[in-house]
Formats: C-alpha cells, structure tokens, sequence
C-alpha cells in the first residue's frame, strides 16, 4: 500500500526551482561562521548573504533561460523620451515618485544579495519613460506600478487606467502632450478593472465634472465595477492593508539588501487618489462600440485577475489589450495580502477565447503592466503559454489533492512543467508557484488538512511553551537554531527558533536569530512578495513597527462610491459584539435626498440592517440626506454635530446612537504581526513610502 507520505517523497524535482528548491539545497552545505553585520546595510544589524546563500542561489539560478533576450528588445521598442525628472513632488510636498532610489539597478554587476532572475525583472522595471505601441497608441511606464495608455480617439485622447494618483497621472500626461498629444483633449477614460492602482489617478486628468455627468466624457468600466471596487477593500481593508506592508515591502528602503521590485513594476506612487464613477457599463460577455470613433470589442473577464475585469480589442488596429490577465509575469491566485482566491481555470478558459477570438489575427499585444509583444506569432506565443499556466496550475494541484496531499503539502509538492518555466513571461514574479498552489487547494477545499489534530489547534502562543519545554528550554533552542543556522538549514532553524519566539515574545536574541534566518531566506526569493515578506518579518524584529506618519489615501471620492448598504454593513464588523451583549434596538434611517431607506437592528449583540423596509414602531428614526451622512462616513463631521445644527433630524430615543458608538472600535493599522514587536516600535521619517496605502489596495 502506498501512503501518501511514500506519494510526496516519490514526487521528483520537489518545490519549485528557486525558491524552496534553493533553500533546500543549502540545507546540505557544510557548516560556516554565521554572516556578521553588514557596513552599508540598512539596518545596523543586517547581514550580507552567507555563503550558504549564494551557493543556493548559484545552483538554483543554473536553469534560466538567459539565451532568450526578446523582453529587452520588446521593452526599448517604441521608446520616445524619458521622463525628464526622477522625482516627482506630491501636492502635499513629499516625494510621490523617487525612481533615483533605483539606480543601482542600471549598474552593470550582479549583487548577491538578490536572485538573478529578479534582478532581471528589475532592470526591465526600470524604464520610465514615453513609449509608441503603435502609431496611435502610446504609454508612460515606470511612474507608478502600472502603465498608463493613450490612445488616439477621433476628437481626442482615450485614456487606459490612470495610475494610483493624481500626480504620478499628471507628470505623465503632461509627458505624453509635449511629445504626442498636440493638445488634444481627454475625450473618454476606461477602467480596465477595479484594483485601485487602475484607476486611483482620474483626478490629474483635469476632466470637468459636468462633462462626465452630460456623457461628453465617457468613463466606461465593466459591470459592477463600483461595488467590487469599493467592497473588496472595506470589510477586511485594516487587515489587508497591514498585511500589504509585507507583500509589498512597504517598510522595506530601496536598496540591494531591501526592496528591489514589486514584478509588476516597482513602487506604488504616493500622493492623492480619487475616483469618478463610470457613466458607461460594459454588461454583456462580449460588447462591441465605438468609443470617439475608435471601434472597440470589451471582454469581460469577471473573478480572473480581479472580480471584475475586461479585456479590450481594437480590430480596425489589431492591438489587443489584455489589461492585467496576461502581463510579463505568473499572477496571483492567492494574494499574499488578502483576498478571495481567484480561479484558475476560468482566468485560463478567458484567456483562451481571447486568443481564438482575437489572438489570431491581432498584430501587437499590451496591457496594463510591462511592455508590449509584437507579432502575431509572438502573440500567440505568449498567450497559449499562459492559458498553460493557469490550467496546470489548477489542473495538477488538485490532480495531487484527490490523491490526498493536503494544503500544507502541495507547496513541497507541485512543480510547473519545465516547458513554462522556460519561459521568462510565465516566471513568479507576482505570484508564486508555492503560494499558488495553496491557493488552489484554499479555494476547493479550504484550510483544513483533514488531520483532526488540526483541526481546532491551539494558537501558537498557547503551543509554543510545551515545545520550548520539551525542547529543553530556550538556551538549547538558542543553541541549536544558531548550529543550524550556521550550517545553512534555515528551515529547519526557523522551525524551531519561531517557537522560542513565539513563547517568549521579548526574547531579543531569539527574535534576532529569526530575524537572521528571515534576512537569507529572503535573499534566496525570485518572487518579490516572498523576498519582501522574509525581510519585512526580520525588519519588524529587529526595529518593531515603525511609528511614522501615515498617508491617507481613503478620499471623499472613495468615500462617496461606498452604498450606504455597504457602510452600515462595515459598523456591523466594526462594532465589538462583547460591548452589545444585552443591548437591543430598532431603528429607521433614511435619506431623502437619494430615496434611501433600511431597517436597522441591533439584537443578539449582532447589528443587521436591510434596504427598503422600515419598522413600524422603531425605538429611533434618523433622518439625514446621504450627502451629509458621508460627512460622518469621512470622519469630517459627528453625527452628533449634525443633530444639533438641524442637519439631521431625529425622532425617538436618541441616546441608541450613544451606546452604538460604545461598540464600536477603531482598527489598529499597525497590528502586531511578529511577536514581541508591537511594544517596542521605532519612529521613522514620514516617507510616504513608508507609510501605510490605506483604501487603495493594488492586485
């Protein structure tokens, strides 16, 4: 009888070739004296890589295909001019573009402090700069994480997903008009879908709000866009955002020890956001019209890459915009920051109607992110390759999940077929195979590895004592943590000292020790979010959370497209149930300006509300235009306030309001994440960039 333990250990080639294969291949290295602190680094107790690391990252990085030099030549075909500034100044006075941070990345060296292949993936991040897809189709890449498009219209300029901010949106065109844009107007904006950093920067577009309002500038996004833009971020927005300072490496300075790229570019733009709701809708699977004058063809795309998402063809020029569904890089099934795991197969089902449907016959191929593809061959190239990607990826995990290996498995376990890792368009550079993979068993099968001792487990803080106890206390964990690491098994180091860690939350040379261990398995990523999140971790421990100042990006805009619904739905998560117990009411809230109305409870310490009903005699009714309510939904005015100066109105027991604002409670956003760090915290400088991104959550 084969068990499944006999299953995995007989699989070949276990873990992906970069990052587990590599950590995996230090484990064998011979014992060596432990990396001392590095003169240069960051952090004063940051160390360089250990030889152990550089060996795992030689072996590991002798598969590439470093033959294949077409990104390159695709990346600098079209160029028309750079930006003339590396620095662009926010309204507010900080910097909310620094590409001089990444310099170093033109510097013709390797470091062995970053995989090669991100190195790569780096260099061809580094445009920043105007460029011509075709005559009539433009970009500006490089200011923000994502590109923004221009393309001709018959009366003006259709733009493509603007950026994250007004700024970055702002140098950009200014860019564009001086070299390309002859003056002519905005005529039309189209969202592609509906993560922040696609739509973020529509302000510094300059468009007039009456000319949206009359339809004499269209804003056309697919179906349902407002809702899933706005709820995706809210309900687990504290979480997702604190979380996103290790994806994304917020903390991290830019530097060969730190933050080196993100793979979909480099750093998020830091200045304001908004957003102008679209007054077209792209409803139906595939739609066909003209936008000024431009025929277009919209595929939508809902729960690929985000929950709403399109495609867009132009047959009259044969340019297929793939949005964010096909860009340089393996995406995300699973964020690392937090989201509904998206699927796999029907992101590959879309991919392949796009190449049947319009693949065939297109002559160039861009999207929101990286460069362009040229070529009907090298269109379909590139297009089969990642329909391929995600397919297997579905189709194999749980091709080894029926045959029972479980969520924390399959990342020991599945491997992409050696064919589509030769491919440098289908690499991990935003997700990765290993978190992907859990991701797919997440998504049909959940959490659970169907073990009952996992069931229900202690947390681990409650678990770690016994281990450290049966372990022979913390001087032996020390000890041998400090052996294995030295040896180069960082795995197996971590294992043990994050338990010591977790015990005994103010052991400084024990969170020290992880903090080393982190630092080398970060050093050994190709993919950024692991790279990141491996030296985010050491960061935290080394310094606690930094303290600096924050950057508010939740602006009127964002608070204005939330529904009314969807706020009230918020307070419900907001409010701590333990402060409702024995509390219970009934109220009426509406807003006559909109036509609103909902009933609204509070009962088994649970707050429910429901749109379109009111109760006959409720203990309050509130009434208050929507226009005032977002006042408060913004925080710029109290509800309080707002009764006494006759804004809104009250009929009833007025003090229910009272004791519902005692329930509620104001998230923390620099929630403890490595143990023992939240009460030793560091103040930093009010960089923008290392600052919380706040409602705008990127991919």
């Amino acid at each position: 009888m084969t068990t499944r333990r006999d299953f995995i250990q007989s699989v070949p080639a276990v873990g992906t070739a970069f990052a587990l294969g590599a950590m995996q291949l230090g484990e064998t290295a011979t014992a060596a004296t432990a990396p001392k602190p590095l003169e240069g680094h960051f952090h004063p107790k940051g160390k360089a890589p250990s030889s152990h690391t550089m060996e795992a990252i030689r072996r590991s990085s002798g598969n590439l295909p470093l033959g294949d030099t077409r990104d390159f030549e695709e990346l600098n075909k079209g160029f028309i001019a750079p930006m003339p500034d590396l620095i662009i100044k926010a309204d507010a006075g900080h910097d909310a573009v620094d590409m001089k941070r990444f310099q170093f990345l033109n510097e013709d060296r390797e470091f062995d402090s970053i995989h090669p292949s991100m190195l790569r993936i780096a260099k061809l991040n580094n445009n920043y700069g105007l460029y011509e897809v075709i005559p009539g189709i433009y970009q500006v890449r490089g200011v923000d994480l994502s590109d923004i498009t221009f393309v001709r219209g018959k009366t003006g300029w259709i733009v493509f997903d603007p950026l994250v901010t007004a700024e970055a949106v702002r140098a950009a065109t200014k860019l564009f008009q001086e070299k390309v844009g002859e003056g002519r107007p905005i005529t039309a904006v189209v969202y592609s879908h509906t993560h922040g950093d696609h739509w973020g920067g529509v302000r510094g577009l300059d468009l007039k709000n009456e000319d949206v309002a009359s339809g004499k500038v269209q804003i056309i996004a697919p179906v349902d866009f407002m809702d899933f833009t706005v709820a995706e971020n809210v309900f687990a927005g504290n979480a997702m955002n604190r979380r996103l300072f290790y994806q994304y490496g917020l903390l991290l300075p830019v530097s060969p020890h730190g933050f080196v790229t993100q793979g979909l570019g480099h750093k998020i733009s830091a200045g304001a956001t908004g957003l102008i709701a679209p007054n077209r809708l792209v409803s139906e699977p595939i739609e066909e019209f003209e936008v000024d004058g431009v025929r277009m063809i919209f595929q939508n795309t809902p729960n690929t890459e985000a929950p709403r998402e399109m495609n867009t063809y132009f047959p009259d020029l044969k340019a297929l915009w793939m949005a964010e569904n096909v860009t340089a890089t393996l995406h995300n099934i699973y964020t690392l920051r937090g989201a509904q795991v998206r699927d796999a197969l029907r992101w590959s089902k879309y991919i392949n109607e796009a190449l049947h449907r319009f693949g065939k016959e297109a002559e160039v191929m861009f999207a929101s992110h990286h460069w362009p593809r040229w070529g009907n061959e090298r269109i379909q190239e590139v297009l089969r390759d990642q329909r391929d990607l995600y397919a297997h990826m579905n189709n194999q995990v749980l091709h080894f999940a029926n045959q029972g290996v479980t969520i924390n498995q399959i990342h020991n376990v599945y491997r992409l077929p050696e064919s589509i890792l030769q491919k440098w368009h289908c690499r991990g550079y935003h997700g990765s195979p290993e978190h992907n993979s859990r991701g797919v068993i997440q998504r049909f099968l959940g959490f659970w590895d169907c073990n009952p001792a996992t069931l229900v487990p202690l947390s681990p803080e409650d678990s770690a004592p016994l281990y450290v106890e049966m372990m022979g206390g913390s001087a032996k964990i020390m000890a041998r943590g400090q052996e294995l690491f030295n040896e180069g098994k960082y795995l197996l180091a971590m294992e043990i000292v994050n338990k010591l860690v977790q015990a005994e939350p103010q052991n400084e040379a024990a969170k020290d020790l992880l903090a080393d261990i982190f630092e080398q398995l970060g050093y050994q990523q190709e993919n950024p979010g692991l790279r990141n999140s491996y030296l985010s971790g050491a960061y935290e421990l080394r310094s606690g959370i930094p303290q600096g100042e924050m950057v508010d990006t939740s602006s009127p805009d964002v608070v204005r497209a939330m529904s009314t619904e969807l706020f009230l739905n918020f307070l419900g998560i907001k409010m701590d149930s333990r402060k409702a117990e024995g509390l219970r009411f009934v109220m009426n809230l509406v807003t006559p300006d909109n036509g609103e109305k909902f009933l609204i409870e509070l009962e088994n310490a649970t707050l429910t509300n429901i749109k379109g009903f009111q109760a006959e005699k409720p203990d309050l009714t509130l009434t208050i235009n929507r226009s005032d309510l977002e006042l408060t939904m913004m925080g710029a005015k109290k509800l309080e306030d707002q009764l006494k100066d006759g804004t809104a109105k009250a009929e009833g027991d007025v003090s229910i309001l009272g004791k519902l604002a005692a329930t509620m409670v104001e998230f923390d956003p620099r929630f403890e994440v490595m143990p023992g760090t939240k009460a030793r915290t560091t103040q930093v400088a009010a960089d923008p960039y290392e600052a919380e991104i706040g409602a705008i959550i990127p991919e």
